[in-house]
């Protein structure tokens, strides 16, 4: 969350990326690492999760990306107070169309990514 590639590419298409405070950091970096990654799904969890996602609908934003493969299987759409923008389910869809031929491979060849 913390990280510049989501907020630069959103910003290089028009859209502002609004990042969670420090303590709901803190919040879902303890969900995922204690909890998500060992297969441990509670209710109380997809809650706090929801209520956060609720309080970024209440600041303005229009949609939440979740941009870790386990946070979609806590939250699903429709537990979700804005739409939801499934990072692994977006590059998987990418990938298919990509070896369906109807997207052209990218052409990043390593190094630093823009």
């Amino acid at each position: 969350m913390q990280g510049t590639l989501y907020p630069r590419e959103l910003a290089a298409r028009g859209i502002e990326a609004v990042i969670p405070t420090d303590d709901d950091q803190d919040l879902v970096h303890a969900a995922i690492f204690d909890e998500l990654v060992h297969g441990i799904f509670r209710d109380e969890t997809r809650t706090s999760f929801v209520d956060l996602i609720g309080r970024l609908a209440e600041s303005g934003c229009d949609a939440v990306a979740l941009v870790c493969t386990e946070i979609p299987l806590l939250v699903s759409p429709d537990d979700s107070p804005l739409p939801v923008l499934d990072s692994t389910r977006l590059s998987g869809q990418a990938a298919l169309e990509v070896a369906l031929g109807t997207r052209d491979l990218p052409t990043w060849r390593g190094g630093q990514f823009r």
